[in-house]
């Protein structure tokens, strides 16, 4: 039970992240391109990468594949964002947040290889 609910924390925390990058609110697409030199396509991509990641994890209930297919979607695109902070000289600060989802995410793809 509380390996649903870790996953539906992550899966909710990326999916809200996944609209924004989809939706292009605002000047979204120019910050990241100023920012993290990526242009407005390959955020949309990050962003629907992220919301595939975040509605697989939601429906993680149903087994084990829906989490690991969810997580290692959702870990190449936290990977890169993690890597896009450090080229942008936020350094630890500015990555936490894809670190912190990173890990949990590892740990609950771990976790589907535990034998009950």
């Amino acid at each position: 039970m509380i390996h649903y609910l870790f996953n539906t924390y992550i899966a909710k925390n990326m999916f809200d992240g996944g609209m924004q990058k989809v939706r292009n609110e605002g000047n979204m697409g120019q910050d990241f391109e100023n920012e993290f030199n990526v242009d407005k396509d390959q955020m949309k991509i990050a962003g629907y990468l992220e919301t595939i990641g975040s509605v697989l994890l939601f429906v993680s209930f149903l087994g084990k594949s829906f989490t690991r297919m969810g997580t290692i979607i959702l870990n190449i695109v936290l990977g890169v964002a993690i890597i896009k902070h450090l080229k942008a000289g936020h350094g630890f600060e500015g990555s936490k947040n894809a670190l912190k989802l990173f890990a949990l995410n590892t740990v609950s793809y771990l976790g589907t290889f535990r034998k009950k």
